[in-house]
């Protein structure tokens, strides 16, 4: 404000030595009348001083009688004046383009302003009044980037101009809105170049602000661009500790690459940030896929298998039962000779010291053995029985089942197994209503069968 009142004082001053010298006319010679005595008409226009090397001779003292006639309001005697000084120095006395300039801008002829201040700025790039008048004219035709430029210029050469400032943040206020208006209107309707473009500039003209960095994250998530997204995500976390939505983004794009740890510390951060049941529930399942994916190969792919092995069995059933199997307290002392080097040797050890797998006599397990429908059920059954141990109510409907099978009789070895494993609804028959023993197991059933022990394992105690 203080150098903004200074250019105004310098035409304060203009006005004071354009009274002295009317009232001191009989000891000087006019070259040019000057207007009588009264208010400034136009208080804010910068007053277009000449600079060092302009200062003085006719075409300075022309260009002040100018500005006193522009402030009485006499645009002609103005123009007049200002075209006068331009005369008499040859064109070169840029400040009285500067003059014609805020004499267009009075009467709101703010092209023609322009023209007049876009000559002094060529001629003094630096030129303030001239920049700041050119700003305002174009700011009255809506030229909003323009006029951001103008003043931009101004606080450059001059940076103590307050209110040329305040303009500044207002515009580039306005015009950030104007960019995240139309990004987000372009994303809406499916415009997503559109929008990215938008984003972009909007985060030229305010990289500090973490929503267009979030904003944009989301656009690249939703048109694929992952690693673009966690940058922007990353970026507006940076910015903003504390915005929760940053960091649900970035929990999505790690869980999109298969980084389930990182997605996993993001989606904690949130829930610290914002608790939310939603995203607790996010973070059970992800600490179970964090957990699937750290599992050997052979573990990963039991779903998709079409036949199961006795190691795959183990892992399965140690994972998804290991709470029943700890619970159970059995701790049946075993020997078998050929887990040392399997994947899954830590499962096939608990599930056979659990006594739901069995080991050979020979004291092999046969790891790569394939599963038929008949280890599976006599797997479930032993399952079952530590089930009912620990809930006898629950277990009583199907304690004594005797369903029948065309294909196996009561008096099978694997009959009582296959019996328990279907009425307790760990598995099912085939459409014909047989259970087919010697079938080999998918994976598929191996799982389904799994996940309705871990159910039950798992049922209220009655």
């Amino acid at each position: 404000m203080q150098r903004d009142l200074a250019w105004t004082r310098r035409a304060a001053t203009v006005l004071v030595a354009a009274t002295l010298g009317a009232a001191l006319g009989a000891c000087a010679p006019r070259t040019a009348p000057l207007p009588p005595p009264g208010a400034a008409r136009f208080p804010a226009f910068l007053y277009p001083a000449p600079p060092d090397g302009l200062a003085s001779g006719p075409a300075a003292a022309r260009h002040q009688v100018a500005w006193q006639w522009l402030q009485a309001g006499d645009f002609r005697a103005a123009e007049r004046n200002f075209t006068a000084a331009l005369k008499e120095s040859g064109q070169a006395f840029y400040p009285a383009e500067a003059g014609l300039g805020y004499a267009a801008l009075a009467q709101n002829d703010h092209r023609g302003a322009i023209q007049y201040f876009d000559r002094a700025v060529a001629a003094n790039p630096a030129y303030v009044p001239a920049l700041v008048g050119r700003g305002e004219a174009q700011l009255a035709i809506g030229e909003n980037d323009g006029a951001l430029t103008s003043f931009e210029a101004a606080l450059a050469a001059d940076p103590a101009l307050t209110t040329v400032r305040s303009r500044v943040e207002v515009l580039r206020f306005r015009g950030l809105q104007d960019f995240v208006a139309s990004a987000r209107a372009a994303a809406q309707a499916g415009r997503l170049t559109e929008a990215r473009s938008a984003y972009q500039q909007a985060i030229a003209a305010s990289p500090e602000s973490p929503f267009l960095h979030r904003e944009l994250a989301e656009l690249e998530h939703r048109e694929g661009n992952v690693d673009a997204a966690l940058g922007h995500a990353g970026r507006a976390a940076e910015l903003d500790p504390a915005d929760a939505r940053a960091m649900v983004l970035m929990a999505d794009l790690h869980e999109r690459r298969g980084e389930f740890d990182k997605s996993l510390e993001a989606l904690i951060t949130a829930a610290t940030l914002e608790p939310n049941e939603a995203i607790d529930a996010r973070i059970d399942g992800l600490r179970a896929k964090a957990a699937f994916a750290a599992m050997p190969e052979p573990y990963r792919a039991i779903e998709s298998s079409e036949t199961v092995t006795r190691a795959q069995l183990a892992a399965l059933i140690g994972v998804r039962l290991e709470e029943l199997l700890k619970r159970s307290g059995r701790r049946a002392a075993v020997v078998v000779t050929d887990s040392r080097g399997s994947w899954a040797a830590p499962w096939i050890l608990a599930v056979t010291r659990a006594g739901v797998m069995e080991v050979y006599p020979n004291y092999t397990f046969q790891p790569g053995s394939v599963v038929r429908r008949a280890d599976l059920a006599a797997a479930a059954s032993r399952a079952l029985s530590l089930i009912a141990a620990e809930n006898p109510r629950l277990a009583a409907p199907w304690r004594n089942a005797r369903r029948r099978f065309p294909d196996v009789s009561p008096g099978n070895l694997s009959y009582p197994a296959a019996s328990l494993a279907v009425e307790a609804g760990i598995m099912s028959p085939m459409a014909d209503g047989s259970f087919q023993l010697s079938r080999p197991v998918t994976g598929q059933e191996a799982l389904a069968a799994v996940t309705r022990l871990e159910a039950l394992s798992g049922a209220p105690v009655r």
